[in-house]
Formats: structure tokens, sequence, C-alpha cells
């Protein structure tokens, strides 16, 4: 997917398996900032969702002109880059010093082109082009600066000037490309035996499986693959396609004071939700705003994203490469565990936002060519107590009881393509440092490929430590094995073995009224269904993609939670599965899945005794959802959402007992309630109610009128929220409110945290607020005889995705309920040793010894060449020229004497004027009368100055 910004228009270009679609928004004309959306002519542009499409990979640029991103999300698009000498700042003049220059090595960039003749380049092997446009050219700009950043020879230097570019058209001008031309270009990439890829691409779509199996392909061919992370933070759970993979180096970006970048995308990685938990991305970070790369045709300019920080770290990976002799030792996860474990932490910020660090060169240069072929973790250790680094998992201990804490730790198998891990993961308690309190399992992958694997450790607390409080520590050891490649031995293997330190803060299980269960097994996001974004007026991201995860777009909402006392745990399977005699309230929202048959009969018992619900919903109506289709040429088919924004229909008959029920309208607006400032983002109402309940109505704007008819129209007395005491003795208490977008961060404008503390004190204390019982919004509880109550939209795909529905020949049918997960507690190895005081350190990989590494003795502030006119010859083409960021040694010290002899010479001049101005007689020049006409005519100013001159 690719935008283009025009005068007149927001064209939004996408392509998957080789289509092509485009879609068009008026662009707002001012300049007074103000979404587009809250014009008044915005009522005439709800056609536009008549061919929208969920949105697939793009470019990650910022920056003016072709490639800025109007919205978070979009599909296969360009990032953006800014002015500075990367390169020399990373130090790599140090290693060009050396006389590593990149030569030897195969670089390929995927973009949009490179001119033929263009001054920077001095060894372009190929240029290639896999669109349709007739072209090899750069249209736009953005492919020749990332080249530009890996390879320039001059001016805005590259890393890696002597290497041999690739280059690989794979977008055309309007940045439009197809997943097709890439896997075309890839099978040329592996044929042409390319070292190392650079993709400033990316998108949400992880399940795009042909072209995630083809990036497979090439990592396993030995391609080390850079790819952007993405531009949509500060958002979590944002992270692009393919950087997410744990066999391509995923970059994220900084800026020069080295602060994370805003647009930079945070993780986790959302695929395994909601049975697990994400992987920590991106891997490292590096500059990406303000840096400085190659003009279209000549000169440099400034750009910033994440497609800037891909090819810094791509430039970096490839004069890294021509530095190693052995070229065999040299693949995409010797190369991945020299960057992770060289990289330097930035302080403040969190694993999910720096990965491992910030790109450092030269102690990359050092464990690359002491380097010895073997296994590692990323991360390295687990350390619930290291905060901010650690979060969110430092940011809540656990106790006995609670749902295991689930860390998602990536093998990275520098032995070779394929590897096992040997036996059984073993976990080692320290005995004094209480580690026989915490139980561990461990999952891991049965076959690590290409170069990586998973290992998930799932840590919990054993009873007989209910009541303490603590610190325990141990660690898992790992042994992975890889079939040698030159051992002619029939089975002969390497082995690694790799220690993986864990350390957690247990503390007493909390009340039942401080503890609230999080429901993620039944929220769904794109990939794979269309699942469209619960707020309508957000047109220019259409897709809710970012997991749905307390952790990711429910952060503020989780850290307001923590900062209240509550802790918070997560429920990965189905309703069935957890001891509601343990939690004071089950929250949902924003669900649209839907319920098995015995997951709404437990519910209805729990709450019968004594556990307490609330349900943030969301819009859902059919004639809606039909006006949001869109046209697929590829299937041929109009596409319709498979839900809502919620699925309300399933929410009914979940809390249909209790006499309640959400209706299909569809309604935003601002308000006050309690004082507060509110916003309500294409809710839905309140249809029905329990008539001894307390609701609380709103005036809004009927948004469904708005989107279906273009008219507008104010509703009174809409049911927003409802609070109700269920009547059996112990009995717990309900809550709905019909919006989800105020605790959201996708894209909220007013949060209602506030709200959500209100609700937990009716729920957990049984104390219902004044504000709200005594409201002159109060109104009678809806009885919901007036308008039926919203039904599924017939011929929905929802079973094709769901967890919980299965095709069948009628409606879709529920499967049978699956049995809960059952963690196979490992058996402890206890070790009656003390644990490390400080699990972090340097991070350094095994028989590495940066110390046998020496590098140049160099002055830390070298300055930078000049910048060389169009034309003119550069250093790489002068045999024993300066090399660039240097000078020689003797233009440096006559620098100093050439700088006195000057100013003595201006300080002599000086002197002598001042002598010649005292010794000279001073005559007294006659007046000049100024003619009358000309002081009559001359111009009365109060205040006169200098005119300006020609």
């Amino acid at each position: 997917f690719f935008f283009f910004k025009s005068v007149l228009h927001y064209c939004y270009f996408w392509a998957s398996n080789g289509l092509f679609y485009i879609i068009f928004f008026q662009q707002k004309s001012g300049s007074d900032g103000a979404s587009p959306c809250n014009d008044t002519r915005w009522v005439q542009k709800w056609q536009s969702w008549q061919s929208s499409r969920p949105l697939r990979r793009t470019s990650l640029s910022l920056g003016s002109g072709f490639w800025h991103a109007t919205g978070r999300h979009s599909s296969r698009r360009l990032l953006r880059a800014i002015p500075r000498h990367v390169a020399q700042i990373l130090q790599a003049d140090v290693l060009w010093q050396m006389g590593h220059t990149g030569s030897g090595v195969k670089v390929a960039v995927f973009d949009t082109g490179l001119s033929e003749k263009h001054p920077h380049f001095k060894n372009v092997k190929e240029r290639t082009n896999w669109t349709n446009e007739k072209t090899l050219d750069d249209g736009l700009g953005h492919g020749t600066f990332v080249a530009g950043v890996i390879a320039s020879m001059r001016e805005c230097q590259g890393f890696a000037p002597d290497s041999e570019l690739h280059i690989f058209r794979v977008f055309t001008n309007n940045q439009v490309s197809y997943t097709s031309w890439f896997l075309d270009a890839f099978n040329y990439a592996i044929l042409k035996k390319i070292d190392v890829l650079n993709l400033s691409i990316g998108g949400p779509d992880f399940m795009d499986h042909p072209f995630v199996d083809k990036v497979w392909e090439l990592t396993a061919n030995k391609v080390i693959m850079v790819s952007a992370i993405g531009n949509d933070g500060p958002l979590y759970g944002t992270l692009n396609n393919p950087a997410d993979q744990m066999d391509v180096i995923g970059v994220g970006g900084i800026d020069f004071e080295d602060n994370i970048a805003r647009f930079s995308s945070r993780g986790m990685t959302t695929w395994e939700l909601p049975g697990g938990y994400g992987r920590v991305k991106p891997d490292i970070v590096t500059y990406g705003s303000g840096v400085r790369g190659s003009g279209l045709k000549e000169g440099c300019r400034s750009l910033s994203g994440t497609s800037v920080a891909s090819p810094v770290v791509a430039g970096a990976v490839t004069l890294l490469a021509s530095t190693v002799l052995n070229r065999e030792l040299v693949n995409p996860a010797s190369m991945k565990q020299a960057l992770i474990a060289s990289a330097r932490r930035l302080p403040g910020v969190n694993m999910f936002e720096q990965g491992h660090g910030k790109l450092d060169l030269l102690r990359a240069y050092q464990i690359l060519n002491s380097y010895k072929p073997q296994a590692s973790l990323s991360p390295s250790y687990i350390d619930l107590t290291e905060c901010p680094y650690m979060w969110p998992y430092c940011s809540q201990p656990i106790y006995y009881g609670g749902m295991p804490t689930i860390v998602n730790v990536t093998i990275l198998n520098g032995m070779g393509v394929t590897g096992r891990i040997v036996d059984k993961p073993i976990w080692q308690p320290y005995l004094p440092q209480n580690g026989d309190y915490v139980d561990v399992a461990v999952s891991y992958s049965p076959v690590l490929w290409p170069w990586a694997g998973y290992l998930a450790v799932s840590i919990s607390v054993a009873k007989k430590a209910a009541s303490w409080e603590g610190i325990a520590q141990g660690h898992v050891m790992v042994t992975v094995a890889s079939p040698a490649e030159n051992d002619s031995a029939i089975g002969g293997e390497m082995t690694s073995t790799v220690k993986l330190p864990v350390k957690v803060k247990i503390v007493p299980t909390p009340p039942r009224s401080k503890r609230i269960l999080w429901d993620q097994y039944h929220n769904l996001r794109y990939p794979p269904g269309y699942f469209p974004r619960d707020n309508l007026r957000m047109k220019n991201d259409p897709l809710d993609w970012n997991g749905d995860h307390i952790h990711t777009n429910f952060r503020d909402m989780y850290q307001h939670l923590r900062s209240m006392g509550y802790f918070v745990e997560v429920l990965g399977a189905p309703i069935t599965c957890f001891d509601a005699s343990q939690y004071g309230t089950l929250l949902m929202v924003d669900s649209e899945e839907e319920y098995f048959p015995e997951e709404i009969t437990k519910l209805r018992r729990d709450i019968d005794n004594g556990l307490s619900l609330i349900i943030f919903s969301d819009w859902y109506n059919t004639s809606v959802m039909r006006k949001v289709k869109f046209y697929d040429e590829n299937t041929r088919q109009w596409w319709m959402p498979d839900t809502g924004g919620a699925n309300v229909p399933a929410l009914n008959d979940l809390i249909s007992v209790w006499g309640m029920a959400f209706s299909d309208g569809l309604y935003e607006g601002d308000f006050t309630m309690a004082d507060h400032d509110m916003y309500y983002a294409s809710g839905c109402s309140i249809a029905r109610f329990p008539e001894d309940g307390i609701v609380i109505a709103q005036t809004l704007k009927d948004q469904g009128l708005e989107v279906l008819k273009q008219e507008t129209a104010v509703v009174e007395n809409v049911p927003v929220l409802g609070l109700y005491q269920t009547p059996s003795e112990g009995g717990g208490r309900i809550a709905l409110y019909g919006d989800s977008n105020c605790i959201d961060d996708s894209h909220r404008q007013k949060d209602c945290f506030w709200l959500l503390d209100a609700l937990l004190q009716y729920t957990s204390y049984s104390m219902a607020p004044p504000s709200l019982t005594h409201s002159k919004n109060r109104v009678v509880p809806p009885t919901g005889t007036d308008r039926p109550l919203p039904q599924r939209l017939e011929g929905n795909h929802l079973y094709r995705y769901s967890k919980v529905l299965e095709a069948h020949l009628g409606d879709p049918k529920p499967r049978p309920l699956p049995a809960c997960p059952h963690l196979s507690w490992a058996k402890p190895q206890p070790l009656n040793e003390t644990a490390p005081s400080n699990l972090w350190k340097h991070q350094k990989l095994l028989s590495v010894d940066m110390d046998k590494v020496v590098l140049p003795n160099v002055r830390p502030y070298r300055p930078q060449v000049r910048p060389l006119s169009p034309g003119e010859s550069g250093a790489w083409d002068i045999p024993g020229g300066i090399m660039p960021g240097r000078y020689n040694q003797e233009v440096g010290q006559t620098i100093p004497m050439f700088a006195f002899l000057g100013a003595m010479v201006v300080l002599s001049f000086f002197v002598v004027q001042l002598t010649k101005a005292k010794s000279k007689p001073k005559r007294r020049k006659p007046r000049v009368k100024r003619p009358l006409y000309l002081q009559q005519q001359q111009p009365q100013t109060p205040h006169s100055g200098k005119n300006p001159t020609v």
C-alpha cells in the first residue's frame, strides 16, 4: 500500500497478490490543522468506503512530498529519511582507514529504482525493474536516498561505497507494488546470491503467507535481510512485517539526541495472541531522524523515518561483512547476534521501543571478528524487577494463583540454518535466592528454521509462597544442536548450550477485589479478516490491527489501573478456564469473537457467585457494515466486515439472561458526565436494561444516519451507561458502556479512565458513584420493545477466522469446547549457589574476547570531508587520496599557524589605520543647505531607518 499526496486529493493505492486498488479522499482546504473528518463537508465522503479495503504493506519513510503518510496504517509503502553524515557519526571511517569499504559484498536495495548516471555511486552492478512501468530510473528519490545511505561515495557518504549495488525497482512512481512483484524479485535475488538485502517497506499483514514464506527462503539462502519496523508509533502493537520476523533484522529509529523517534513503531509482536505473548522487536535502533542522503539527481537531502534507519543498519551490515576474512561465518543469525550483543542500551527506554539498544558499529566489528558459531537468546535474560527496560513485565509482581507470566524468547542459531533443542530445557532454581518458590514451564520450537526459533517461558508462583514476599532467581539451560556442514562423519553435529537467567518479584496474593481479569480470548484483529476500526471517523486507518491487548493499544489504561493499585491479568483461553472466585471483575472490551454455549453458562453461574462484569462495547449495524464494503479484484467479490466495531449480537447472547442488550444504533458526540468532558466515538446504545438498574443517557448525533443518508440528526436521551446489581445473594454487579474508544490508545480523543475507576469501585466494592446515581441524566431503563435487537450480518465470514465457530452447511455452528491449556511444569534441578547480582551486563556471546580485536587509535572527533561538486572527482577515485572524515596530518598541523598569521595581519592593519586617523588634522566641512522644495517634499515619518539597497 502506498500513498500519494497531490494538491487536490489524497489518493490511496495498495496491492495484494498482484492486484491494484485505488481510493480517493478529498483533501481539506485551509491550514488550521483540523481533521477533515470534522469539516462540515465530511458527510459527503462516506461514499469512499465503497472502495476501501484492508490496507497492506507499504513503504516506511516519513517526509514531505510523495510518501508523507496521512494515516498510521497502510499497505506496502515507502518510509522516510534527514541531513547528517551518519556513516561518520557511527565511526565507519575507522573501518575505512583499516581498508574495509564493503568490497566483495553484494547488497540489494528493493525500492523505487536509481538513475543510471547518478554521480554518487561507483559500483552499481545491476538495475532491474519488476514493475509495470517501462523505466529503471527513480522518479521519487526514495530509492536513491536509501541506496546513498548504504553506498554513496561522495558528499553524503554511505557506509560501504565499494560494495556491489544491485537495484531492484519494485515500486512505481505512484508507490504502487504487488506481492507478485516482490516474489519475482526475491527469486532473482536468490539466483544472484545477494548477501544483504534492504527493505524500507512494511505493513501489518504478517499473514501474507506467500510473502513471508519467500522471506524465510531468502534468509535460508544466507541473505541477511534488514527491514524497517514501521512508522506507526508511538502506539504499541504497531510492528510492521517483515521486520517482525525472527530471522529478519528489524530496525527502529532514534534522533541524534538518542531519543526514540516518535514515529518509530513499538512492540510487541501480535502473532502469538491471544493464547501467548508477543516477542521483543525491534531488534536494534539507529539514527532515523534528520539523516542526510543522496538526492534524486545529485547533491544531498534530509529525510526521516524507519526507512532511513533501515539502510543505516543495512550499510553497517554490508561494511561489517566485508571485514570478516572467513565469509562462511557470516549469516543472518551471526550478524544479528553481533548487532544485538554490541548494541548500547538507551537509558529510560523499554525493550519494546529500543529492542537491544543503539547500533554500535565498532563493537559489532570486534564481536564479529572474534565470533565462533553458537546459539544465543533474545532477550538474553528475564528480570521482572528491572524497570523500565523490562516493561511491562516489571510493572506488576507475580503471586500465587495468578495467570502465568509468559515471556517469549527468540532463539538465534548461528551454527546453521536449521537446528533443534536437545532433550528438554532444564529449570535450575538457586536455593539461596528462593528459586524453589517459582514454577517454570517451557515450550519451544520443534525445529529452529531458518536460523531461529522460539522459547516460551511460563512463570508461576509455588503454593508455599502464597503469603511470601521477596525476590526469587534461577535459570533455564537450553542446548541447541545443528548439523555440522563441513563434518563428513554421518550424524555430525555442533552443539551450543545457553543459559537464560530468571529473576522475579513475588508478593502475597492480592485480595479478590483488587484483581481484574482482562478477556483477551474474544478479541480479534486484522489480519486475516476484515475487522473495521471502532471509530468510523478514522477512515484513513480503517483496520483494527493493534492486538487489543493491555500492553498494546490499551497500554495507557493498564498503566492507570496499576497506578490505582489494581492487579491486571490476561485470559488467553475460554471463559471456562479460570477460577472466578479469585477475581473481582472480568473486563470485556471491544470483543469481536463469538462465545461457546459453555462459556455463557459458566459466566452466569460465576456472576451469581460474586464475580462482576464490565463490558465496553462498540458499534454494530448491518446497514453500515454493508456501506463500508469494498470490491476485491482478486476474488471478484464484495467484501463485508466480519463484525462491526464489536460483536454486539454475541454480547447480547451473553447478557440476555439479565434482561440486558445493546442496540444497533450508531452514535457520536461530545457531552459532560459527572463534570467530566466525554466524547462518544461510533458507539452503540443500551437497548434493554433491568428496571431496577441505573441508566445514564446523553444527547448525541445519529452517526448511522450520517453514514447511510448523509443527513445530520440529534437524538436525545440515548442510553449509554448502565449499572446493575444482580438479585442473587452474594451476586456480582454488571456495568455496560456503549463505546470503548475512550480507553483505547489508537484514536482516543478524551480518555474516560475516571469512568473506569468509578465502575470498578462499583463492581469490586459495591459502591455506586453518587455522581452517577444522582445524575440529572439518569433515565428510566429502556425495555427494548420499540425496535428489534441487532442480528448477525447474513453471509458474514467470521467462521473463517473464529476460534469458536466452524463452517456448516446452514448457519455456522460452535466448535467443540477446546480443552483448557495445561502447562507441564519443569522438574526443578536446584543449585545451592548464589545467583549473579546483576543479570544485565554488556551482553556477550560465548567465546568472544573483544580485547583480541584491536581498533586503530583515532581521534574521537574527525573533521568531515568537504562536499564535492557534481563532476568533481571524489577521494575514492584517487589512489592514496584523503579518506572521508580524515585529513592528512601535515594539513591538520599547519592550520593553527595560518590562523595565527592571519590574525596578526588583521591586527596590524587596524593599528596602522588608527594611527593615521589620529595624526591627520581635522578639517571642518561646509554645511550644504538642502533646497527648500526637497525639505517640503520629504515625508515626515516618526521612525526613519535605513532603506534597503538593491
